[in-house]
């Protein structure tokens, strides 16, 4: 018990002592000047002091006596050491804290994504994920109401599948059979006519209680009620059936002998089927649209009924102008099919030996050589052909005619009259 209570009495005095409470002028004069104090806390040694530093402990009575040797620069250097082990922090944190007086901190950037409407990328960005994500979650859904409404319109679908694939072999085959001229196959445009008669009879034959042959004469369809998706129906199978009938007449003058029509005739007579064939089809759906736009309930009562005649007369008044516009066209077609048209004069004998006797669009020797104004002879076939699609020659690009006449290649129209 006297031992133990020697000992406490023994550690307080060295806490008590002014040697190792008091600290450095220097170090004092650093955390002044940095603004931060931190009390500084000595250990308890427990062990002995170095070489040139040994302190003595007597223990007389209830006293205590600390003797120690060594010169004050040496105490004074060991007390600073010990002071800095006691507390190495404080000196980091000092300077630390000296560096973040000169070097402010940045201000954390924003994570906002930003205004829609400012037009920042980002924003786009974020949109688009949502729409995509959007889709992903939807597309079982729109995958079920696809193969409903595939399941329901399936005979529908499948006339329009028809239709369109009809059109564009048939469409493909004529102009390849232009093309060749005298080396085309007539067996071949027999065959597609047999196959635009069939798909004609048998695609009214299916719709028969629909009476969709009725709108070929100006006649408005059998569809009760006639909707909006009933008119578009009517209208677009009979603007394909026009299609296909003019189609036919095409093949029905390629059948003809080149003694009664020849390569420069069979061109003229081609555009003015298509032309003829495009006013037809701008004029047949007119009657349904005007049947559908007067067309009212009867609970509606009067004002519908006006309402209807006015949208009526406002789509007739449109339609006399596009009319118009299609009569002007039809007329110069009539004026060029009159017109026996020459886009060069034949070429001698001479002017052919200096150009090689070589065509240069056929390759081959000439035959009925045609001199054009820029003086660069072609055969006559080839270079009729050529003016079919260019208006220029095909080795100077002189502008030889001033107008290319389409159509005179057998081509067909692919735009949809729906209106």
């Amino acid at each position: 018990m006297k031992l133990r209570l020697q000992n406490d009495r023994r550690a307080v005095k060295v806490r008590e002592s002014p040697t190792v409470m008091q600290p450095n002028s220097n170090q004092e004069r650093t955390h002044t000047t940095n603004g931060l104090s931190l009390p500084l806390q000595a250990e308890l040694p427990t062990r002995t002091s170095p070489s040139g530093a040994a302190a003595s402990a007597h223990s007389d009575g209830d006293e205590v006596h600390v003797s120690m040797s060594g010169a004050m620069g040496e105490s004074a250097g060991s007390t600073s050491a010990r002071r800095s082990r006691v507390n190495p922090r404080g000196h980091s944190h000092s300077h630390g804290h000296a560096r973040g007086q000169r070097q402010p901190t940045p201000e954390p950037h924003s994570t906002d994504s930003g205004d829609p409407d400012s037009g920042d990328p980002s924003a786009s960005l974020s949109e688009l994920r949502c729409l995509f994500r959007w889709l992903q979650k939807s597309l079982p859904f729109l995958v079920i109401l696809s193969a409903k409404l595939v399941i329901q319109h399936a005979l529908g679908l499948a006339v329009g599948v028809g239709l369109v694939t009809t059109f564009f072999y048939v469409n493909k085959s004529i102009q390849m059979q232009v093309f060749l001229q005298g080396r085309h196959v007539k067996l071949q445009f027999v065959l597609l006519l047999l196959l635009l008669v069939s798909s004609t009879l048998l695609l009214y034959y299916t719709f028969l209680p629909q009476s969709l042959y009725n709108c070929l004469v100006f006649l408005s369809p059998t569809i009760e009620p006639l909707g909006f998706w009933e008119v578009l129906w009517a209208v677009g199978i009979t603007n394909f059936i026009l299609k296909f009938l003019f189609m036919g007449i095409k093949c029905l003058l390629l059948l003809l002998p080149a003694l009664l029509v020849n390569y420069r005739t069979q061109g003229r007579w081609l555009l003015l089927s298509e032309e003829l064939g495009q006013m037809y089809q701008a004029v047949a759906p007119a009657p349904v649209w005007f049947r559908y736009l007067v067309t009212y309930q009867e609970a509606d009562g009067a004002p519908a009924l006006t309402v209807g005649v006015l949208l009526a007369l406002l789509y007739l008044i449109l339609k006399l102008l596009d009319l118009y516009g299609q009569g002007t066209s039809s007329l110069k077609t009539i004026r060029i099919f009159l017109k026996n048209e020459h886009t060069g004069t034949p070429a001698t004998r001479s002017q052919c030996a200096e150009s090689g006797d070589i065509c240069a669009i056929c390759q081959g020797e000439y035959r009925e050589p045609q001199a054009l104004i820029c003086q660069h002879i072609f055969c006559d076939e080839c270079i009729a052909l050529w003016f079919n699609r260019e208006k220029s020659c095909p080795l100077c690009r002189t502008v030889i005619t001033e107008k290319v006449y389409k159509w005179r290649d057998g081509a067909t129209s692919p735009h949809l009259q729906i209106y």
